[in-house]
């Protein structure tokens, strides 16, 4: 089979099995209390269950990207996407909306332009020791941004999933050619700092999307898919000596498909606050012993008063001087 065909092949199924743990991943984060800690997932079922569907994604993924570039297999993982927001909003109990279907729709097709502009021949660059370091560092220093506190925490914390996944990605081709292409021997000291790299940028990855997840799953998913090939084909470009198809020309596309991919971002996170508002009036519960305002000061017969008998139960006029 053609190279690309088999890449392609690989890419979609890979994309539905990510779909199915971004799924996972958001009912998990809508059940978690967001001050419980990391270590509180490992005790639950659903958190494996989503563990052992992006593993199964990422194999896949390892696998296409044996058989093409970075800048061909990335934009693949958009169809993610196309299977995430109609099985999230059929397990969530409502139908898709309009708004949500014309952001996938717009986030689809700017990933699609992104990938005409991709080239198509198998990798053979890998990473250098020092490359694979500089892109780890800078990897670094953009999630430590991005996971600052501020506004709109779950898409910033989105990006600096996509951006570690997709510089994962990259350093998995790395490992992926070299150990098949025998150029060399597969426990030198590249390889295995490669290797670390990539399990630490996977499971950072894994963790950021999880708290990503806790305010929806469209508009965050949304921007995974598109910071995850952006970040790859970066490295691809920059680093791996991958060229765009058309060259200079093949800028126009890829640029207007980013611009509509952006939009569709926007339009999915406004379908996103759309669908939570009942959730959002829905009052946090009180601490155990504290009082609750509302019940005390709620009109009502069964509710106390302990002012009003004070004033019912005064000495009655004519009653002798202080007497009860």
């Amino acid at each position: 089979m053609n190279p690309t065909l088999t890449a392609v092949a690989l890419s979609l199924v890979s994309a539905v099995a990510y779909a199915a743990a971004a799924v996972a991943q958001a009912r998990l984060a809508g059940r978690t209390d967001p001050a419980a800690g990391a270590l509180s997932m490992l005790r639950r079922g659903a958190w494996w269950s989503a563990v052992g569907l992006n593993a199964g994604g990422a194999l896949l993924h390892v696998a296409a990207l044996k058989y093409g570039p970075l800048t061909l297999v990335q934009p693949l993982g958009a169809l993610t996407l196309v299977a995430a927001v109609p099985l999230g909003a059929r397990t969530a109990g409502r139908r898709v909306s309009r708004t949500e279907w014309r952001g996938t729709l717009l986030t689809l097709l700017g990933l699609g332009a992104l990938l005409l502009a991709a080239g198509g021949a198998s990798p053979h660059d890998t990473l250098s020791l020092p490359e694979a370091l500089g892109a780890g560092a800078v990897t670094m220093g953009l999630v430590a941004a991005l996971s600052r506190p501020g506004t709109r925490p779950g898409l910033r914390h989105a990006a600096a999933s996509g951006i570690t996944s997709g510089v994962a990605s990259a350093l998995t081709q790395t490992l992926t050619v070299a150990a098949t292409d025998h150029s060399g021997p597969l426990l030198s000291w590249r390889l295995v700092t490669v290797a670390l790299l990539v399990s630490f940028f996977a499971l950072g990855g894994l963790m950021l999307s999880q708290t990503a997840y806790r305010g929806g799953l469209g508009a965050p998913l949304a921007v995974v898919t598109l910071a995850n090939p952006v970040a790859a084909a970066a490295i691809g470009l920059v680093l791996l000596g991958e060229r765009l198809q058309g060259g200079l020309l093949g800028l126009v596309p890829a640029l207007i498909g980013a611009a509509a991919a952006v939009r569709g971002v926007i339009l999915l996170s406004r379908a996103q606050t759309g669908n939570t508002p009942a959730a959002a009036s829905v009052p946090a519960p009180l601490p155990p012993g504290q009082p609750s305002r509302i019940v005390i000061s709620s009109p009502g017969p069964s509710v106390p008063r302990p002012a009003e008998p004070l004033v019912l139960h005064a000495e009655p006029a004519g009653a002798p001087g202080g007497s009860r």
